[in-house]
C-alpha cells in the first residue's frame, strides 16, 4: 500500500463539478471559506451538463397559471410512492425559487416566454407547467456553464483529474480530509474538517445509462466505507424514454426528455397501439416509474415483432428542432426526423433516487461528511424522483450544505487533522460482467433468484486490490454499490416506485411503507441495518 505523498489544505473539499458541488462551493467562497474542489475526469464532464428537461420550481410573481409550492409538494410526494420525507420535500422545494433567482444572477439564462415570463413546460407526475427550460433542451448545458463561468476567477480552485479514494479520519471518526490520486496516479491527502460529497450516480452499474461513464457511485462508497449509512438505494429510476440506437447498446445513450411527452408526444409500439392508454389516469404523463414498468410489461408481448423498444410518435409538435434542439440532433445522427416519423425509445438506467443518508442541510451521520446531488439521500425523491426535481435539489441543498459548513466550522464542532494516509484495499469486481447481470436481473424487473444470481457471480468476478489507479476506484465503487443495491432489493418483497419486484408485484404499504439503510459490516460488506440504525433520518 502507497502512502501519500503530496498534501493541500482547505476549510471545505468538495468532490464533483456538477450543480451540487459548484453552487456549494460558490456559497462557500462567499461565506468565507477556503474551497477547494476535486473532479476526476474535466471541470465540466459530470452529469448536470446531460439534463434536459428543466429546473422544476414555483415563481409566483413570474406567471399567473395558479401553481402553488403546496401543489409541488404534492406532486413530489405522489411520485414517492410513500417513501419521501415530507418535511424534507417542503424544505426543498420551498427553497426552489431562491435558488433559481441566485443561479440566475449567476449568469444562468432561461427560456423567455411572450411577455417576458420565463417559458413554462409540463413532464410526468407534474400537476402544472411548472419546469423552467434553457435552449429548449439543454438546460442542465446551460447550468453548468453559467455555474463554471462563475467559478472562473480563480477564487474557487478545481484540481481536475483527480480521484477521491477514500476519507480521512481522526482515531475517534470524525472526517478530516480526503486522500486522492491525481492524474499520474500519484495519491495525496487534502486536509479539510469538512468533505462535501456532491459525485453524482450510478448509472455505470448497468449497460445501458443516460449517464455519463464518470457516474459510477464513488461517493457512496467513499461515505459507507467512511461509516455513513445509506438509504433507499434499491430504488434506481429508468428513464422511459432514452434513444434506441440497437440491440446491446452500451454505455451513456441519448436521453429524450420528458418534455416532448409534456408537449404532446405520445408512445406507441410496432403496431401503432398506445402503450400508455388506460395505465394511468396521466397516460403519457404519468410518473417515471409508472411509464417505464408500463413499457417493460407491453414488451413482453412483442408487438408489431419488436421486444426491445417501442416509439415515440412527435410528429405532432410544430417546431420540434426548435424546441428540442439537443434531442433532434441526436434523432438525425441516428438516422431519425422526428419531424416524419416516430422516435425509437426504450428504458435506461438514469437516476439514483437514494443514497448516502443526509439531511436537507448535508449533513450526514459523520462529522465532517457532508453529501449533496444525486449522491445524497435527503428523502426528497423516496421511492421514485419526481421529473425535474434533480436540479432543484442540487441548487438547494448545495447551498444549505455550504451554509452548514461554515455555520459548524464557526461553533468548532468540526476536526483538523494532519499526516499521511495509506491507499486502501478493498473488493473489485469485473466490470462488464456487473454490468450485464446487473442489468438482467436487477434493473426494472427483479425477483428473489435474479438477484442471488448477481451475488453469485459478483462473489465468483471479485478480488481484492489496492486502489491504485482511477479504474480500481470506480470498478471498487460499482462492486459495494452492486452489493449495497442487491441487499436492499432482495429484502424489499413488494414492488413500489422504482423497485419493480415480479415475484411480489402489489404494494405493501402495511410492511413496507418505510426506507432501508445500508451500512457496512466489519468486514466490510454491506448489510441492512438494525431496526436502532433504521432510525437514523429515514422514515
Amino acid at each position: 500500500m502507497s502512502a501519500a505523498l503530496w498534501e493541500a489544505r482547505a476549510d471545505l473539499v468538495v468532490v464533483g463539478t456538477g450543480v451540487a458541488g459548484l453552487t456549494a462551493a460558490l456559497r462557500a467562497r462567499e461565506l468565507g471559506l477556503r474551497v477547494l474542489v476535486v473532479t476526476k475526469a474535466s471541470v465540466a464532464d459530470g452529469n448536470t451538463r446531460w439534463a434536459q428537461g428543466g429546473v422544476a420550481v414555483v415563481l409566483p410573481d413570474e406567471h399567473d397559471e395558479g401553481d402553488t409550492v403546496d401543489a409541488h409538494v404534492r406532486d413530489t410526494l405522489v411520485a414517492g410512492a410513500a417513501l419521501c420525507d415530507e418535511d424534507a420535500v417542503r424544505a426543498i422545494v420551498g427553497g426552489g425559487p431562491a435558488a433559481v433567482t441566485r443561479l440566475r444572477e449567476r449568469g444562468a439564462v432561461f427560456d423567455a416566454a411572450p411577455g417576458g415570463r420565463l417559458a413554462r413546460t409540463r413532464e410526468g407526475g407534474h400537476s402544472a407547467f411548472r419546469v423552467v427550460h434553457a435552449g429548449g433542451d439543454a438546460t442542465g448545458a446551460e447550468v453548468e456553464r453559467a455555474l463554471v463561468a462563475a467559478t472562473s476567477d480563480g477564487h474557487v480552485p478545481v484540481l481536475e483529474d483527480h480521484v477521491a479514494v477514500d476519507a480521512v479520519r481522526t482515531p475517534l471518526g470524525q472526517v478530516c480530509g480526503l486522500l486522492v490520486l491525481d492524474g499520474n496516479g500519484v495519491p495525496g491527502v487534502l486536509t479539510a474538517p469538512a468533505v462535501l460529497l456532491a459525485s453524482g450516480g450510478l448509472g455505470q452499474l448497468y449497460q445501458a445509462t443516460s449517464n455519463p461513464e464518470v457516474a459510477t457511485g464513488d461517493g457512496l462508497a467513499l461515505a459507507l466505507r467512511a461509516g455513513a449509512v445509506a438509504a433507499d438505494v434499491e430504488f434506481v429510476q429508468f428513464h422511459p424514454t432514452v434513444l434506441y440506437t440497437g440491440r446491446g447498446a452500451r454505455g451513456r445513450c441519448p436521453l429524450v426528455t420528458e418534455a416532448v411527452r409534456g408537449e404532446g408526444a405520445v408512445l406507441v409500439d410496432a403496431a401503432g397501439a398506445r402503450v400508455m392508454r388506460g395505465v394511468h389516469p396521466l397516460e403519457d404523463l404519468a410518473p417515471r416509474d409508472v411509464v417505464a414498468a408500463a413499457i417493460t410489461r407491453h414488451l413482453a408481448d412483442a408487438p408489431g415483432g419488436v421486444d426491445d423498444h417501442v416509439f415515440l410518435d412527435a410528429t405532432g409538435i410544430s417546431e420540434f428542432a426548435r424546441r428540442f434542439p439537443t434531442v433532434h440532433a441526436a434523432c438525425l445522427r441516428a438516422g431519425v426526423d422526428p419531424a416524419r416519423e416516430p422516435i425509437p425509445v426504450a428504458p435506461a438506467a438514469h437516476f439514483a433516487c437514494g443514497g448516502v443518508v443526509s439531511d436537507v442541510d448535508g449533513r450526514t451521520g459523520v462529522t465532517g461528511l457532508y453529501a449533496a446531488g444525486e449522491v445524497a439521500r435527503t428523502g426528497l425523491h423516496g421511492a421514485n424522483r419526481l421529473a425535474s426535481n434533480s436540479l432543484l435539489e442540487g441548487l438547494v441543498v448545495g447551498t444549505r450544505a455550504a451554509e452548514a459548513v461554515a455555520a459548524d466550522l464557526a461553533m468548532g464542532v468540526l476536526a483538523r487533522c494532519t499526516g499521511t494516509a495509506e491507499l486502501p484495499v478493498a473488493p473489485v469486481a469485473d466490470r462488464d460482467s456487473l454490468q450485464r447481470v446487473m442489468s438482467r436481473y436487477a434493473a426494472i424487473g427483479r425477483e428473489a433468484e435474479g438477484l442471488a444470481v448477481v451475488g453469485s457471480v459478483l462473489d465468483l468476478s471479485t478480488a481484492d486490490r489496492v486502489l491504485d489507479s482511477r479504474r480500481l476506484v470506480e470498478d471498487a465503487a460499482l462492486t459495494l454499490a452492486a452489493r449495497a443495491l442487491i441487499a436492499a432489493a432482495a429484502e424489499r418483497e413488494e414492488s413500489r416506485g422504482c423497485h419493480v419486484r415480479t415475484d411480489f408485484p402489489v404494494r405493501d404499504d402495511a410492511g413496507w411503507s418505510r426506507g432501508q439503510v445500508v451500512r457496512l459490516n466489519p468486514s466490510g460488506q454491506p448489510v441492512l441495518a438494525d431496526p436502532v440504525a433504521r432510525a437514523v433520518g429515514v422514515a
